[in-house]
C-alpha cells in the first residue's frame, strides 16, 4: 500500500492575504464628492521633517462623507458600495429622493437598491438608519456616534468598529465603546444602527514591503538598533536589551496612562477600558 506524500504549505499559503472586496459594487467614485488631497510627506509648511515614516504613496482624492447625518426625513437609495483608500471602512454612495447625492460610511449588511434615512422621530432601528440614541431600544449594536449634538460622527467608525446602547438615565445614554470603555454621552447625539463594514480589515496581511509603500508608509527603524543620540533605547554593544520599552521622548510603551487627571470628560467615564 502506498502512502502519498503531502506537498509542504508554502509561505504563501500560510500567510494568505485577506480582503473583503467582495461587498464593493463598482471602483467609479462620484466626481461630484471628489475634491484634491495634497500630501505632506511628513512636513510642516517650512519644510521641517516632523512626523517619521510617511512618505510617497499612490495619489488619493478625498471622497466627502457625510458624518452628519442631517438630511432628515428624506430616504436615500444606496446606489453603490465603494472602496475608500482613506479609511478602513468601505462607503455607500446614497441616491436622495430630491436628487442629491452623499457618501456614508456602510455598515454591514448594507446593500445595494436599500433605502436609508435619518431623522429624530418616527425612524426605524433598522442598519444604516441615523437616529438619537434617545429613540435606539437597549441592547442595540450602533456605530458613526457623535459626542455632542450637530457634531458629526466622531467614534466608532473605523473598520469592523461598534459600540452597545446599555443603559439610559436623564439626558444620558450609556454605551459600551469598542475599547471596552462604557461612558455617558448625551441621549440627543446620533448613531447609526449596525456594525461598520469591511471588519476583516484586522486580518489584512501585506505580503510584501512594497504594499506599505503603496499606503504612504516608509520604512520603520526598531530603536534598540540605534545610537544613544537617537532614541532612549539605543546604544550598547551587540544585542543589548535596550531598557524599558519607551517612545523617543521617553515615555513608557506599556502600561503608562497619560490621560488627563484633570480632563474636563473624565466625569462622563463610567468604566475606563481595559489595559
Amino acid at each position: 500500500m502506498s502512502v502519498r506524500k503531502l506537498k509542504p504549505i508554502t509561505s504563501a499559503q500560510r500567510f494568505r492575504v485577506v480582503n473583503g472586496f467582495d461587498a464593493i459594487t463598482t471602483d467609479k467614485p462620484e466626481k461630484s464628492l471628489l475634491v484634491p488631497n495634497k500630501r505632506s510627506g511628513g512636513r510642516n509648511n517650512r519644510g521641517k521633517m516632523t512626523m517619521r515614516q510617511i512618505g510617497g504613496g499612490h495619489k488619493r482624492k478625498y471622497r466627502i462623507i457625510d458624518f452628519k447625518r442631517n438630511k432628515t426625513g428624506v430616504p436615500g437609495e444606496v446606489a453603490s458600495i465603494q472602496y475608500d483608500p482613506n479609511r478602513t471602512a468601505f462607503i455607500a454612495l446614497l441616491n436622495y429622493q430630491d436628487g442629491e447625492k452623499r457618501y456614508i460610511i456602510a455598515q454591514n449588511g448594507l446593500s445595494v437598491g436599500q433605502n436609508v434615512v435619518s431623522g429624530r422621530e418616527g425612524i426605524a432601528p433598522e442598519i444604516g438608519n441615523a437616529m438619537p440614541l434617545s429613540e435606539i431600544p437597549l441592547g442595540t449594536i450602533v456605530s458613526c456616534i457623535e459626542l455632542r449634538p450637530g457634531q458629526g460622527a466622531v467614534m466608532a467608525r473605523s473598520a469592523g468598529a461598534f459600540a452597545q446602547l446599555m443603559a439610559r438615565d436623564g439626558k444620558f445614554a450609556t454605551v459600551k465603546l469598542p475599547s471596552g470603555e462604557t461612558r455617558l454621552i448625551l441621549s440627543e447625539c446620533m448613531a447609526t444602527i449596525g456594525v461598520v463594514s469591511n471588519s476583516d480589515h484586522q486580518l489584512t496581511v501585506s505580503g510584501k514591503a512594497g504594499r506599505s509603500r503603496w499606503l504612504g508608509r516608509r520604512p520603520r527603524v526598531r530603536p534598540v538598533v540605534m545610537n544613544p543620540v537617537d532614541h532612549p533605547m539605543g546604544g550598547g554593544e551587540g544585542k543589548s536589551s535596550g531598557g524599558h520599552p519607551r517612545s523617543r521622548n521617553g515615555i513608557p510603551a506599556k502600561g503608562y496612562r497619560t490621560r488627563s487627571k484633570t480632563k474636563a470628560s473624565n466625569k462622563y467615564i463610567v468604566e475606563r477600558r481595559k489595559k
